[in-house]
């Protein structure tokens, strides 16, 4: 509900600052005081179009700003989140519009700018305004059948042809998917045949690209360390090496039996033997290290074939994979996929025959939901049409007659909300025939008619908030009446606003504001907006019953009016 309104510099306006409750408030005041002006500006804080002539004299700008508080599971958080705007639930919303002279008008949504589409989304789940030229979304076709549905209570209906609808859906693009691709297999028969063939021969396999590359890196070492092993082994088995470090060991043995050794120096024979003992333990090293080269020679077993044969596997691997423009390593899916599509080609595979099996109960399913959705609709427009009729005949609309028109609508248009369309239509004079809704070409009985619609409806949801622009155009006593008891009503589960000229409506109202106009000290004539007391409220009704003169009798029947509230 609207909690507050804020005006500067908006045509007759000045500044004006409103708090509003709950309940139904009554706007009264003299014709040209400036009531439709706070309309005006109201529509454009909620997303209406804007007019810089709307900018009050002498201002650069004009700004409205409407404040709304909220239940924290109302359906406008949901439409936040997904326009990705950052609100908490739990803060008022504040829409606000500024207007300027020069340059572009500017939307807001809790200060963060908006653009006016979407502030216009906004605004419409909010704020219902029902005035004498239009009627809000009672008047678009487009919303009637979500009307009915709420009204008839067929969430569930609805909830379930969605949903069946849906899978429907999903089952008819599942079989259309397959039968492309078997008709893309039969085009590509012989190529298909031919390329499974092919590919059944070479026999690839997940991931054998990757192990053939590691074996053949491990091959290529093989072939060096043999290589290396055979080196060393060949020179280790010199029999130059072995002649030399034999000739050595004898020699420096010799000098050892050389007589008078000692005589010629003491140190001498300490280096003989030392000599003589290095040698020896070189021949004993050289066979030690002859032995372990030998022992190295059974690893070196090198085997060229192998190599030749993972090199040749891996080109033939490669060469298939350019042929049929993939990697390696998915040939062995490519082959897979073929041969599903080869088989497609030559057979109504299982797949597509259950895919359409699974179609056909789809539909069925949907068809059938779809149907009962249709029935309890028809059911639920009798109902309406004749609460509706109850609501219009103490509306002096009694002449009009209302019916809940179907459009069937095509296969192709059928889908999640049914097989048809629903459309409110009127007949305004007997015999005219039935039209839409906009044949109602009088400007208070459509307000009036609006009003008739929303009271039947009333269970049926919408906006929280209704604004009503003089729908007791035309009318009075009696008539005036009933609309002043039917926009209370209303007020007992939504906030109801009503512009009014009449006294009637007026007094039925829990609360009422007076616009006026007066001048400034300029000489300028700006609207005011007062909330009256009690006494204000009743000389107010008495104005509106006797004209500018209040009598001490127009006094006496605003009272009667007011008791009888």
């Amino acid at each position: 509900m609207i909690v507050a309104l804020s005006i500067r510099s908006f045509v007759l306006i000045d500044s004006l600052d409103l708090e509003a409750q709950t309940g139904f408030t009554a706007l009264t005041g003299e014709t040209g005081a400036g009531k439709s002006i706070i309309l005006d500006a109201l529509g454009l804080a909620l997303g209406g179009p804007a007019n810089r002539k709307q900018v009050r004299t002498g201002a650069d700008r004009a700004s409205i700003s409407v404040e709304f508080e909220l239940n924290q599971d109302h359906a406008v958080w949901a439409l936040l989140r997904h326009h990705d705007i950052e609100v908490s639930n739990e803060d008022t919303l504040i829409l606000r519009r500024i207007i300027q002279r020069s340059g572009p008008s500017r939307a807001f949504l809790n200060e963060q700018p908006v653009s006016t589409a979407l502030l216009s989304e906004i605004g419409e789940a909010l704020v219902e305004i029902h005035g004498q030229h239009a009627a809000s979304g009672l008047m678009r076709p487009s919303s009637h059948r979500a009307m009915l549905d709420s009204f008839g209570g067929h969430i569930e209906y609805v909830k379930a042809c969605a949903s069946l609808w849906h899978a429907f859906e999903a089952a008819r693009d599942h079989r259309q998917a397959l039968e492309a691709a078997a008709k893309s297999a039969h085009e590509r028969r012989d190529w298909l045949s031919f390329a499974v063939e092919d590919l059944s021969k070479l026999a690839p396999e997940a991931g054998e690209c990757e192990a053939l590359v590691a074996q053949r890196g491990v091959l290529l070492q093989s072939e060096r360390i043999t290589e290396t092993i055979e080196e060393a082994h060949d020179a280790l088995r010199d029999k130059a090496l072995d002649e030399s470090l034999s000739k050595a060991a004898r020699a420096t043995d010799r000098i050892l039996h050389i007589q008078g050794l000692e005589a010629l120096d003491a140190n001498i024979l300490v280096a003989a033997k030392q000599a003589a003992e290095a040698v020896e333990r070189t021949l004993i090293e050289l066979a030690e290290a002859q032995e372990a080269v030998r022992g190295l020679l059974q690893f070196g077993g090198h085997d060229s074939n192998s190599l030749e044969s993972v090199e040749g596997r891996l080109f033939a691997l490669r060469a298939a994979a350019r042929k049929y423009d993939c990697t390696p390593e998915l040939l062995a899916e490519v082959l897979e996929r073929h041969c599903a599509d080869l088989a497609l080609c030559n057979s109504d595979t299982e797949a597509l025959e259950y895919a359409k099996q699974a179609e056909t109960a789809a539909r069925a399913a949907w068809a059938e939901v779809a149907q009962k959705l249709t029935e309890v609709r028809h059911k639920t427009a009798a109902r309406l049409e004749t609460t509706i009729m109850r609501e219009l005949k103490p509306l002096h609309l009694g002449r009009v007659q209302v019916q809940v028109g179907f459009i069937p609508i095509s296969e192709d248009e059928s889908g999640a909300k049914g097989l048809e369309r629903v459309e409110f239509q009127v007949e305004t004079n007997p015999g005219a025939g039935f039209g839409p809704l906009k044949a109602i070409a009088s400007g208070g009985e459509l307000a009036r008619f609006s009003l008739a619609l929303k009271c039947a409806l009333s269970t049926a949801g919408g906006a929280g908030t209704l604004i009503f622009d003089e729908a007791d155009q035309g009318v009075g006593g009696a008539v005036a009446a009933a609309i002043g008891e039917r926009l209370g009503g209303l007020a007992k589960a939504r906030q109801v606003f009503a512009i009014t000229h009449s006294p009637q409506v007026a007094s039925s109202a829990q609360r009422q504001w007076r616009v006026m106009k007066a001048p400034t000290q300029k000489g300028q004539l700006i609207t005011h907006v007062a909330q009256l007391d009690d006494g204000q409220r009743l000389e107010e009704i008495a104005r509106m019953l006797s004209g500018s003169s209040i009598t001490d009798e127009a006094r006496a029947a605003a009272s009667k009016l007011l008791e009888a509230a």
